[in-house]
């Protein structure tokens, strides 16, 4: 038995008979549903088991999310589940004082950049005080003292005060030996603790902290922070 078209609903002969969209057209039938377009096998577009021109194509939402009765089954179990692993974990950590962080691979790479950048800055203050040295405190001058000075001085007492020692000026800190780079691309920072640079800058004060990431200065601008380790190169 032939089937019946889907648009005019009569019979299809195997002649005229065309297949698509899950259903039968005659030839002629088989067109747009906006403009009347007769479309064939290579130009159509289906929507909803609809032939429609190129034109006339329905623009489809995806921000919007159909309350299937599927949908409502998976957002209900996701749910319970997310309520039961927060009372498991809640009971798991109770009494202990402290709120659950998990140890994610960013989490780690964080904490560990934020550990060897303080231990970094550490290590520049405590080179710095050391070359700089303390100003000593220095006593205020003892009345009786210059009197007697005075005094011993008019009455032709051989008297050498010794010369008080110079201080010698601190000396210069020495050139950094951090390693030097030249940018090969332009950086822009992300982040408060990164720096921003062109591309030709040399980096000095080098320091590798992972295989990502080094912290240093831009020679240029001064400033310093953590930079891409694949964005420079070693001069």
């Amino acid at each position: 038995m032939n089937p019946l078209c889907s648009r005019c609903h009569k019979v299809v002969y195997p002649v005229e008979k065309l297949n698509c969209l899950d259903k039968y057209w005659h030839k002629a039938c088989f067109s747009c549903e906006v403009c009347k377009m007769t479309l064939n096998m290579k130009n159509y577009k289906g929507f909803e088991k609809r032939p429609y021109c190129n034109a006339h194509y329905p623009k489809t939402n995806f921000t919007a999310v159909v309350d299937t009765p599927e949908n409502l089954r998976l957002k209900q179990q996701t749910e319970i589940q997310s309520q039961v692993r927060y009372k498991e974990d809640f009971e798991k950590n109770k009494g202990k004082g402290f709120s659950v962080v998990t140890d994610t691979p960013e989490m780690k790479r964080i904490k560990k950049t934020q550990d060897q950048v303080s231990n970094i800055k550490y290590h520049e203050e405590f080179e710095k005080r050391k070359m700089g040295g303390e100003v000593p405190h220095q006593q205020p001058p003892n009345p009786s003292s210059a009197a007697y000075q005075s005094s011993a001085a008019t009455q032709n007492y051989h008297y050498d005060p010794t010369p008080e020692p110079v201080r010698q000026a601190a000396a210069a800190p020495p050139p950094s030996a951090g390693k030097r780079y030249r940018a090969v691309y332009d950086y822009s920072a992300a982040d408060d603790d990164e720096v921003s640079f062109m591309d030709g800058d040399v980096i000095v004060d080098v320091q590798q902290i992972d295989e990502g990431w080094m912290y240093g200065r831009v020679e240029r601008t001064g400033q310093q922070g953590m930079l891409p380790a694949n964005y420079v190169e070693a001069i």
